[in-house]
């Protein structure tokens, strides 16, 4: 009986944090008091190793003093300096206007302007809501179907998942750092190889560029096959009779909208290819620049300045007292050996590590459903990311997956984040099911990337061993 209460323990402690979420309790306090709870039975019933537990000051130390996760605010900052900006809306507004003539140009644009988003914020929330503010009214107002549009934007917001540089990578990197090296360790190599966010971010640029083409390319498809879901400038100039909608941007205007925000995102990425700058480093470049940039646009006041600094300190809490409440749970899972029991379970799967990395990716991608990536990354990858590693992945292409593998969660009916933010912000006029049948295909274009990367693993791996060479 005691035995299968042990065994039991870890199964009961995971579903007892997903049902307090699931109840809307805060993340951080779901995790560190179901955890504790937990060790309280565990000590009651003689079944928890407390030494687990006696870990957790200098795992806090550890979190205090960690180098890398310094990046988190100061990206963050550049996130929300540039969303205050208001440098989204002059892309917007540029691209639309460069791509006038082409079917499927608004659409174009939105997807080029949430990449750029994306690779600035990294936040998935943000971009869609900012993109769902921006450009979803413009996109109605122009003819564009409700379910291209609202699909266009979802996905496009999506996007910060995996173009770097991206807060999400920040945190998985770090996860799979230590991950990688606890792997070796228990593999007996007591000298490790590192990963690091840089390669996180290296190995996402060809992943991520490839899924903006695809989408681009279903977009230009859809306007040849199925012309009447999104009229060109012209049709749409003849039913409104505006003739401003036909006018190209100039030469300067596009430099002036789309080079400050290209240029910071080189910067930040140029400084960490080149090897002259940590991610950590390369960060505040980025807050310094978004800095500037709002300065030059006439932006930034003392109470924008304020309001920065705020929201970057509301995330930046989060962020970090969820890290705190998942070492809780970590710790407390492992004392009730619930490690081992998963890399048991998984070991002994016919069809050996391939089933088991399919088994996880499942896992996970329901999980999305429910848990945000954050939570995801620190409550289940620090679980399942050392065994993975040990069967032999490579802990680059593992991040890309799962980054690519939860951003088609966060995209997919009926629970997907993307699609709520989204209906927060969409008028009356749109509903819920155009927002579900229009970003069907494009989790369909994510599945195929992502079935492709499984299939060429160097699509993630092949960068980063030619710039590390």
């Amino acid at each position: 009986m005691m035995e299968t209460l042990e065994l039991l323990m870890p199964l009961f402690l995971f579903l007892s944090v997903c049902i307090l979420l699931l109840l809307g309790y805060p993340v951080a306090l779901s995790l560190a008091g179901a955890a504790l709870l937990f060790t309280g039975l565990g000590f009651a019933s003689d079944t928890f190793d407390s030494d687990f537990l006696a870990a957790f000051p200098n795992r806090l130390y550890g979190l205090m003093t960690n180098q890398t996760l310094l990046a988190v605010p100061l990206f963050v900052f550049m996130g929300v300096t540039l969303e205050r900006s208001k440098v989204a809306e002059k892309l917007l507004d540029t691209m639309s206007r460069l791509f006038i003539h082409l079917r499927g140009g608004l659409g174009i644009a939105v997807i080029i302007v949430g990449m750029l988003l994306a690779a600035s914020t990294g936040i998935v929330g943000a971009t869609v809501v900012t993109m769902g503010l921006l450009s979803l009214p413009t996109m109605l107002k122009k003819g564009y179907h409700s379910t291209i549009a609202t699909g266009t934007i979802c996905a496009s917001g999506t996007l910060g998942q995996i173009i770097p540089p991206s807060i999400i990578l920040v945190l998985l990197g770090d996860v799979l750092s230590s991950a990688y090296q606890q792997a070796q360790l228990e593999q007996g190599i007591f000298a490790p190889e590192t990963v690091s966010v840089g390669d996180l971010f290296i190995g996402a640029i060809i992943p991520g560029l490839l899924l903006v083409c695809a989408y681009i390319s279903y977009l230009l498809l859809l306007g040849h096959f199925s012309p009447h879901t999104m009229p060109s400038a012209q049709e749409h100039q003849s039913s409104v009779n505006d003739k401003t909608l036909l006018q190209r941007p100039s030469l300067w205007q596009i430099i002036h909208a789309l080079v400050p925000p290209l240029g910071l995102i080189l910067a930040v990425l140029g400084s960490i290819l080149a090897g002259i700058a940590t991610p950590t480093e390369a960060a505040a470049v980025g807050a310094s620049g978004a800095l500037l940039l709002a300065i030059s646009q006439r932006q930034l006041n003392l109470a924008t300045l304020q309001d920065i600094m705020q929201s970057t300190a509301r995330v930046t809490s989060m962020v970090f007292f969820i890290f705190i409440g998942a070492t809780i749970f970590s710790l407390t899972f492992r004392g009730f050996g619930g490690e081992e029991i998963i890399s048991d379970f998984l070991h002994h799967l016919p069809g050996g590590k391939n089933t088991a990395f399919l088994l996880v990716m499942v896992l996970m991608f329901f999980l999305g459903f429910i848990l945000d990536f954050i939570e995801i990354t620190f409550i289940v990858v620090p679980i399942v990311a050392p065994i993975l590693l040990i069967m032999g992945f490579d802990p680059v292409w593992l991040g890309i997956m799962i980054a690519i593998n939860l951003q088609t969660s966060f995209l997919t009916p009926p629970f997907g984040f993307a699609l709520f933010y989204l209906r927060g912000v969409a008028p009356k006029s749109v509903t819920t099911k155009h927002i579900y049948i229009g970003v069907i295909p494009f989790i369909i274009i994510q599945l195929l990337v992502l079935a492709a990367l499984a299939y060429w693993p160097q699509l993630a791996t092949w960068l980063p061993s030619k710039i590390y060479a």
